[in-house]
This record gives structure tokens, sequence and C-alpha cells, in this order.
């Protein structure tokens, strides 16, 4: 197993008290997996993602634990942190055409994060510019300020950059959020050929996007107010959920060749809960068109089919 997490509890300090965005999150990512992340916005996804690499100064490790091939890492700790990030543990920031330095040229950029790590820059320049020429970019864009490149080539840049010292772990972070279509779908496969060419052995793909992701994931696992709702291989997410947030959130999505003029897609009523002081119990009942008595209790994370995980008491 490459990764596991367990009882994962991540909080935000604020004036009025602390934001549980995280609350008890325990799962699996398998050695060679990609695992999609999906949720609507404020779900905790990106929190989760960051957590794994600890980048955000702002986060109270609360509770949980996090091993990676059998070895623990210290996300309590920023300095800790230092030792794995990028080597073992790296990241794909959330608007990453925006993460360049733009006093920086972008070789410059790179060989201050490998002297930062201990590698020399010019041993690694001729795997550098294989990568580079991999995802359709020219050495010569070392050479270049991050101004100088278009959306999509700043984030092939960042995509190298992130992944230059092969870490066993990759989190992206809503990797083709602003690029065109066409664009996206290119991203999405290079992110499985880092995979298949072992660049990365596993990754946790951050997206509100489910229908790109279930292109490229091997498993969608599918994120609630905070909790955990359903995780299952990418098919039975999409064909089979049995999560009732889970369900109406692939139904909202529009299919290929079906007109709308006379049926509007319609979204899921109401909104999520505050994480502030969130209700007890299950978090989507006031939304939930199945909600029972029990729902006042919190349902437990457990398989009801082989590699399928659902919180929920209807759905167990």
């Amino acid at each position: 197993m490459a990764l596991r997490v367990d009882n994962l509890r991540v909080h935000y300090r604020t004036l009025r008290g602390d934001v549980k965005a995280l609350d008890g999150v325990t799962f699996t990512v398998a050695d060679g997996e990609i695992m999609g992340l999906a949720g609507e916005s404020g779900c905790g996804k990106s929190t989760l993602g960051k957590s794994l690499i600890r980048l955000d100064a702002r986060m109270r490790h609360v509770d949980g634990t996090v091993t990676l091939d059998g070895e623990r890492l210290p996300i309590a700790d920023d300095d800790a942190m230092n030792a794995y990030r990028f080597g073992k543990v790296s990241l794909i920031p959330q608007y990453a055409m925006s993460a360049l330095n733009p006093t920086r040229k972008i070789g410059k950029m790179i060989a201050e994060l490998l002297a930062a790590r201990g590698v020399d820059y010019k041993a690694v320049r001729p795997e550098l510019e294989r990568r580079l020429d991999l995802v359709g970019l020219s050495p010569a864009v070392l050479g270049n300020y991050p101004i100088e490149l278009s959306g999509g080539m700043k984030q092939r840049a960042v995509m190298v950059l992130s992944t230059l010292l092969d870490p066993r772990l990759l989190v992206a972070d809503e990797v083709t959020s602003a690029l065109d279509v066409s664009t996206q779908r290119a991203v999405a496969q290079t992110l499985v050929e880092f995979r298949d060419r072992g660049f990365v052995s596993s990754m946790i793909v951050v997206t509100h996007d489910i229908s790109l992701v279930y292109q490229i994931a091997d498993t969608i696992m599918v994120m609630y107010a905070g909790k955990l709702a359903e995780k299952a291989p990418a098919d039975t997410v999409v064909h089979a959920p049995r999560h009732p947030y889970t369900q109406m959130l692939i139904s909202s999505l529009p299919e290929v060749g079906v007109r709308y003029a006379d049926n509007r897609l319609t979204g899921i009523p109401g909104r999520p809960p505050g994480l502030l002081n969130p209700p007890a119990g299950c978090r989507f009942r006031d939304r939930c068109p199945l909600a029972f008595d029990r729902c006042a209790e919190e349902p437990p994370f457990v398989e009801v089919d082989k590699d399928h995980h659902v919180a929920c008491w209807k759905a167990q």
C-alpha cells in the first residue's frame, strides 16, 4: 500500500474559532493508483491534498496519521516535512500558472529548487530537457520568464518541475482549471503518462470536474463538508454510485447528445453546512431526499462491496 491516511483532522484557525476542514478522514491509495478527489467547493478536497505535504501555515493538524510506503510522515511539523517535500511527496498547486516567480527565468527557478533539495542542477539537466520535450516544450523555455509562456505551457512546466525528483506521491490540485478543453485533456493524459513512465508512483488528482477525472482515474473519492462520502473504482462511482450525494452530483452533469431546451439541468437543492460548527450526524441529511431518523447519527465510512466504501445508512 503506497499511502494510508488514518482519522486525519485538519482545522483552520480563525477569529471566530476553528474551521473543521477535515474531520476524521480515513482512506488508502494503492501503489500505481490514480485517485480522483471530487466534491463541491469548500468540501475539504484541496485541504486534504495540501495537508499531505503541509504547504499552508494556516493549517492546524489536530489528529490522525499519514503513512507513505510504511513510513509515517511528520505532517504536523513544517520543518520536518522539508525532507519529504518534492522528493517523496510533491504537489502541483492550484492555479499553478500563477505559481511561477515572474522575476525569475524558468531554469533559474528550477536550479534554486534543486539546490534547496541538495541536487546538482547540471547533473539533472539532461533529464529535465527530456521531460520538457515529453510534454511538448523546447529546452529553450528554461531561458524564458513565465510571462513569455502561454497558460498551457506554464502548466506543463510546473508539472515537469513538480515531478522532476520522481516523487512517490503526487497531489495534482485543480490542474485543468482555467485551461481550454483541448489543453485540459492533454494535461490529464500527461498525468497518466507520468505515472506509466514511473515519474510518480501514486497520484491524487483534486478536481471539481468528475467527467474529466473519470477519463484518467482508477478510483474516485467524493467528499462532502469535510467528510468522505464515497470511494470506489471510477466506473462504479459514475455508473453505480451508492451515496445520495454522489448520485445527485453525477445526475447534475450534462450528457453528450442530450438537448436540455425543454428539460433543464437541476442542481442539488440547499447548500453545504458551515464547518465552523458543523451539525452532528450525516452532514448531507438536510439536503438528502432519503434522509430518515437514523441520519441524526454519523454513518461510518464502510465497505459495502469490494473496494466500494460509502458513508450512508441507506447504502449499508
